[in-house]
C-alpha cells in the first residue's frame, strides 16, 4: 500500500523493488486460463504454484474437530426460510481437506458509475477447493455446501505471497477464491491505486459468478457453495477494498457475512462514506489485523477503522513489533497468528460456531506477541484520519 505521504523515496524504491521481485517469481501468464485441473502437491510459497496444497504442510494447531458443524445457509438457489443444512464434516478444522486449485477469468462487462463508464475487466481468479478423498492424486472436489472466502491481494500483488494463510483456510473447508485486480496485481505493467475505486465491484462480480456456477447442474462447482456462508478479506490496499464493501455505501454486499481487514485503511477517493447509519442497522463482524511496526500503512491507520465500527462483532488483532507484509506472506511467528485466529474468526460468524470466539481469544493473546481486542477498546496509537494512510 503506497501511501505517498508516508513513505521517503528510498523506502518507496526499496518496497517498489521487492514487489517487482514477486512479481518476477509470479509472472505465470497473462493469457486466460480455465478450468485446469491440478493434482494435489506440496505448495510453495515462493510462486503462484497451481497445484493443490499439501494438508501436512506444518502442525498448526487448529480447533477441536468435535466443533459444532451446523451450517448457516442453504446450497444451490437457495431454501424455505428457517432451513438449515449441515457442514460437510470437518468444515472449520484446520487440516481436515486436501486442496485443489483451479484458474478461471471471469469477464465482467463496462458499466457506468456517477456519469463515467468503466470499461469491460478481465479478472483473473484462482480457486482453492476442498478436495474429495485423502489421496494426493485426487482432482475432484468434495462433495459440499462449502463456505467461501473471497481475498483481495495488495497492490502490485497476486495471490502468491499469501499462499500459506489462504492454504490454511482451505484445507479448513472453506473454499478460497483470489481475484487478480486487472490495473494494480503482478502482472500488469504499469499498475495504479487509482484502480481501487473499482475493485470492490470486483470482488462482487466474482461472488455473483462463483454463485452461478454453484448453482448449475452440472460442472466441477456444482452445488460447492452456501451461499449463506461468505467472507472477504484482503491486505493493504485489498484491506481497503474489502473494508468498502463491509462499510461504505459505494460498495456495501449484503452476501457478505464477515470481513478480514488485513493492515488496511480507509480510502478516501472511494465513492460513498463510511460507517453510516445504514451499517449500524445492518452491521457486519469485521476482525482487523495491524503490525504495531508497519511503516506503510502505520498502526493508527487501521484504528482509525477499527474505533469508526460501531458492530458489536468489532476486533483488532494487534501484532506486537510486525512489518507490513510479515504476518500475512510465508509461515512466521505473526502470520500462524493471524491464520488461527482468522480461521476461529470465520468459524464464528460464518459457521456460527459459538465456541469459535473463545478459540479467537487463546489464539490471539499470545505474551509479548500479539493481543485480540474488541468493542474499541485497547491501548492503541492513536487513530490517523488522514495522511500517511492515504
Amino acid at each position: 500500500m503506497f501511501r505517498s505521504g508516508g513513505i521517503s523515496a528510498g523506502r518507496l524504491g526499496t518496497f517498489i523493488r521487492a514487489a517487482a521481485s514477486m512479481a518476477a517469481v509470479t509472472m505465470l501468464a497473462t493469457a486466460c486460463v480455465s478450468f485446469g485441473t491440478q493434482p494435489a502437491s506440496s505448495h510453495d510459497p515462493n510462486s503462484d504454484n497451481r497445484n493443490s496444497d499439501n494438508r501436512n504442510s506444518d502442525n498448526r494447531s487448529s480447533d477441536s474437530s468435535r466443533s459444532d458443524n451446523r451450517g448457516s445457509g442453504c446450497p444451490g438457489s437457495g431454501c424455505s426460510a428457517g432451513h438449515r443444512v449441515a457442514d460437510p464434516p470437518g468444515v472449520g478444522v484446520r487440516g481436515s481437506y486436501l486442496v485443489g486449485s483451479r484458474w478461471i477469468t471471469f469477464d465482467e462487462p463496462a458499466y457506468t458509475v456517477d456519469g463515467s463508464v468503466v470499461a469491460a475487466r478481465r479478472l483473473l481468479t484462482q480457486i482453492r477447493y476442498p478436495l474429495a478423498g485423502r489421496r494426493s492424486t485426487a482432482t475432484r472436489p468434495a462433495k459440499g455446501p462449502f463456505p467461501m472466502i473471497v481475498f483481495a491481494p495488495g497492490f502490485m500483488q497476486c495471490g502468491a505471497p499469501y499462499s500459506k494463510l489462504l492454504g490454511y483456510w482451505a484445507t479448513a473447508g472453506y473454499v478460497v477464491v483470489v481475484v487478480n485486480f486487472p490495473n494494480s496485481d503482478c502482472l500488469v505493467g504499469n499498475p495504479t491505486e487509482d484502480d481501487m475505486l473499482n475493485q470492490p465491484r470486483d470482488m462482487s462480480y466474482v461472488i455473483t459468478r462463483m454463485l452461478e456456477l454453484s448453482r448449475a447442474k452440472r460442472g466441477p462447482f456444482a452445488r460447492l457453495l452456501n451461499p449463506k456462508q461468505i467472507a472477504v478479506a484482503g491486505q493493504s490496499d485489498g484491506g481497503d477494498t474489502v473494508a468498502a464493501i463491509a462499510a461504505n455505501t459505494c460498495c456495501t454486499d449484503r452476501r457478505v457475512k464477515a470481513v478480514a481487514v488485513e493492515s488496511g485503511s480507509v480510502w478516501p477517493k472511494m465513492r460513498g462514506r463510511y460507517f453510516t447509519r445504514r451499517f449500524i442497522r445492518h452491521p457486519m463482524p469485521i476482525l482487523f489485523s495491524q503490525g504495531s511496526a508497519d511503516t506503510i500503512n502505520p498502526a493508527g491507520c487501521s484504528v482509525t477503522l477499527y474505533h469508526a465500527d460501531q458492530a458489536k462483532a468489532n476486533f483488532y488483532l494487534d501484532l506486537f513489533g510486525a512489518s507490513h507484509t510479515g504476518p500475512y506472506w510465508g509461515t512466521n511467528r505473526y502470520e500462524r497468528v493471524v491464520a488461527r485466529v482468522t480461521l476461529a474468526f470465520f468459524n464464528r460468524y460464518l459457521l456460527r460456531h459459538p465456541q469459535a470466539g473463545s478459540t479467537m481469544r487463546k489464539q490471539g493473546n499470545v505474551s509479548g506477541l500479539a493481543a485480540l481486542l474488541r468493542d474499541r477498546r485497547g491501548n492503541l496509537p492513536p487513530a490517523i484520519p488522514g495522511p500517511p494512510c492515504f
